[in-house]
């Protein structure tokens, strides 16, 4: 498998480029997420199959998809907020131990929908509490639980900016959100994007 490092590295956060949470919603019917696909799932390809289709199924939108592998300084930048805690430093080692795919993800509300498809972040809780969610059926442990979220519209504006800094929410709103709302795309299988037809 290669990794797409050089294309796709990630080295700062844009702090120049003001990105208004409310560009996350306000602009159309369709809300951006950023999902996270973590290196225990796109190591296994029948479940990372799995999870693509759950996206497809719950009619989400692929905007953009990218495969990368971070280093161990881009993922203590990402989880900058978890520094300190307890789970801090073994987050950080298995986040950066293999591929990671980055999406940004869109649909009405897609936030909390995208949020309840993974599940609760607690897996042995979720194997119980809520077995059909990815989570649920992927889940290995509190880090190792599959999949990442954006929780608010805030922090989906700074993790869009992280990942894709050459991805203006603005210009998306204005240029193509709506040929995506009135569904004049189509799937592209093999990057698994969405594609404005």
């Amino acid at each position: 498998m290669s990794y797409r490092t050089e294309a796709s590295r990630i080295t700062t956060v844009d702090q120049t480029r003001e990105v208004s949470p409310a560009m996350v919603t306000a602009r159309g019917s369709l809300q951006l997420t950023l999902a996270l696909f973590k290196p225990d799932i796109t190591r296994v390809p029948h479940v990372l199959k799995a999870i693509r289709q759950r996206i497809v199924e719950e009619e989400f939108f692929i905007i953009r998809n990218k495969e990368l592998r971070l280093t161990r300084e881009e993922t203590e930048q990402f989880y900058i907020e978890h520094q300190g805690k307890f789970f801090y430093n073994r987050l950080v080692t298995f986040m950066s131990s293999g591929p990671t795919q980055a999406l940004i993800l869109a649909h009405e509300d897609a936030i909390k929908r995208w949020r309840h498809l993974m599940g609760p972040t607690k897996v042995y809780k979720t194997k119980f509490e809520a077995p059909s969610t990815i989570r649920g059926m992927y889940g290995l442990t509190d880090t190792r639980n599959s999949t990442h979220g954006s929780d608010s519209p805030d922090t989906a504006a700074k993790e869009i900016a992280f990942f894709y800094p050459e991805f203006s929410i603005e210009d998306w709103y204005k240029n193509d959100e709506p040929s995506f709302r009135l569904g004049k795309v189509s799937l592209d299988d093999v990057n698994f994007v969405h594609r404005l037809q």
